[in-house]
Parts: structure tokens; C-alpha cells; sequence
């Protein structure tokens, strides 16, 4: 009962922080990047930093972020990982769900942080979409993010990967990162619950530009979810359960 105060407590004020650090960059982030990414960057160290004395979970980063353009092909499970992937890269945007660009503060970040929106509802038109803009994008250099299961998925729920990621590593030539994580043991999907442990992103090594689609797409998966399973059992979940 007393952590589920504590995660409340945490909620409320990790959301009433967001549109004040937002407003007070504004000015900033309008008329230069730099703004944007110091906003997000601030904000989400702001997050970290109250959930570890708030409600005992710490973030931690594994691995090496990449420097360079690379595409980002990242599991997904909650908003922590958002910010986590992001806070470790030096130029990262998102590839996100068109949904979004409407949201008060995040809306206005995501444009001038030049996230790539997608109607996840026209399926092909979508994709075809998705890679014009990411074409389009290219003068601004950095790394770019992908959840490939397209959505946020729960521990020990299963989701296919998206042929989306298979299309960006031809279309980019670029090194593709893929990231696993286990942050939905600890803050999940839905509910109030921030449980204590250590929340983790970790960058994988790098997969080579030039394989075929269909092997990319079998090494991606078999290498994120083979880590992210570990690290949610470094968490404590098992069969579908925290302990």
C-alpha cells in the first residue's frame, strides 16, 4: 500500500513537471534544437532522478549508444524506455504514431525534434509514407528510432515485428542498434504500480547494413527478445509474475 502511495505521489508530480519545464524551454526550443533536446534531455534526467528516491527504481543504461547515424530498432513496454533511449543518444527522433503531434508540449517537442509520424491504420500507405519522410529527413542527421512490434508490449506477451524496420535498414544502408529492455517489469503498460529494481536499456551490438530483409528481421527479433527475456528475469519476472 505504501508504494502504491509513493507511485502516485511520483505520477502526479512527474506529469505536473512536464509542462513547466516544457513552457520554460519553449522560448528556446522555437528557435534552435538545442532547445528541444536540452527540454527532453532535462526533463527525462528530472524523471530518473525523482523515481530513484520516490519509489526506489533506479535507470541504467547497458552497452554502446551509438555516435553516428544508425537506425534504433528498440523494444518497447513503457514510457521509460522512451526516455531512457533517448536521454543516451546524442540526435535521436522517433519513428511515433501520428496521434501524438496533437498532444499539448509533447506534440510541439516531437515536431521540432523532426519525429517521423505514422498513421498506423493505413497499414501500406502508411509505410510508404514513413519512408518519404524518413527520406525527406536526411539533411538532419542523427539516430533514428523504431519500435518494431509498433507498439508497447508487455512482459511476457508476445507481438510480431513489423516489416517497417526491415524497410528503413534497406532503404538507410545505415548500422542498425538493437536495443532490449526490461522496464515494463517495473513501470508497466497500464496501472499506477512503480515497483523498486533496476530498470535497463541496452544496446546490442551492431547488426551490418546489406543483409537480406528476411534475415535482418530473424536476427532482430531472436537478439532483442533473447536479451529483453534475460534482463526482465535479472528483474524478477517469472511466468508472467514479479517476485
Amino acid at each position: 500500500m505504501f508504494q502504491y502511495l509513493r507511485s502516485v505521489l511520483f505520477i502526479a508530480q512527474m506529469y505536473i513537471a512536464m509542462p513547466i519545464i516544457g513552457l520554460l524551454f519553449a522560448p528556446w526550443a522555437l528557435v534552435d534544437k538545442r532547445g528541444a533536446f536540452a527540454a527532453c534531455k532535462g526533463y527525462s534526467r528530472y524523471v530518473f532522478w525523482t523515481a530513484k528516491w520516490m519509489v526506489g527504481l533506479r535507470c541504467e543504461v547497458r552497452g554502446t549508444p551509438p555516435q553516428g547515424e544508425a537506425l534504433i530498432a528498440a523494444k518497447h513496454q513503457s514510457f521509460l524506455d522512451i526516455m531512457m533511449i533517448f536521454t543516451a543518444l546524442p540526435s535521436a527522433k522517433f519513428i511515433m504514431k501520428k496521434e501524438i503531434l496533437y498532444t499539448p508540449i509533447i506534440g510541439l517537442y516531437a515536431r521540432r525534434l523532426d519525429c517521423v509520424a505514422v498513421d498506423r491504420g493505413k497499414r501500406g500507405a502508411a509505410i510508404e509514407k514513413m519512408v518519404a519522410d524518413v527520406e525527406a529527413g536526411r539533411s538532419t542527421p542523427g539516430q533514428l528510432i523504431i519500435y518494431s512490434q509498433g507498439t508497447r508490449v508487455p512482459p511476457g506477451e508476445k507481438r510480431p515485428y513489423k516489416v517497417g524496420t526491415g524497410i528503413l535498414y534497406e532503404q538507410l544502408g545505415q548500422p542498425c542498434v538493437p536495443v532490449a529492455t526490461n522496464v515494463g517489469v517495473l513501470w508497466p503498460k497500464h496501472g499506477l504500480l512503480r515497483k523498486p529494481g533496476v530498470a535497463v536499456v541496452e544496446f546490442l551490438p551492431v547488426i551490418e547494413p546489406g543483409l537480406p530483409r528476411d534475415a535482418f528481421m530473424k536476427q532482430l527479433e531472436n537478439v532483442v527478445e533473447t536479451r529483453s527475456d534475460a534482463l526482465m528475469a535479472e528483474a524478477g519476472f517469472t511466468d508472467g509474475n514479479h517476485t
